[in-house]
């Protein structure tokens, strides 16, 4: 996998942007394990989209995959944020 390198200095970035932000601000208020999970959801599915990409030979299955993996990151990103569907993962 050529781009996983790219795939990990993404996520770092992300993730660095909370970071930076709990320095200057009391609104965001990230726990270590905040860090892990959206880490984790962040290098999976881009892992998972590269895979994707290198393995699927047509180009509407990968947009199909690729387009559901991101689908699923918001919803598993929005539910563990705010509890949106009230699911036992959101500690509600």
């Amino acid at each position: 996998m050529k781009n996983k390198g790219y795939i990990i200095i993404a996520t770092t970035i992300l993730l660095l942007i909370p970071l930076i932000s709990m320095q200057f601000t009391t609104e965001v208020n990230w726990t270590p394990i905040d860090f892990v999970a959206a880490g984790v959801l962040l290098l999976s599915t881009g892992l998972l989209c590269e895979w994707t990409l290198r393995k699927i030979p047509k180009m509407k299955y990968r947009i199909v995959i690729c387009l559901s993996l991101l689908i699923i990151l918001i919803l598993i990103w929005t539910e563990l944020a705010v509890g949106i569907f009230g699911s036992p993962i959101s500690g509600t």
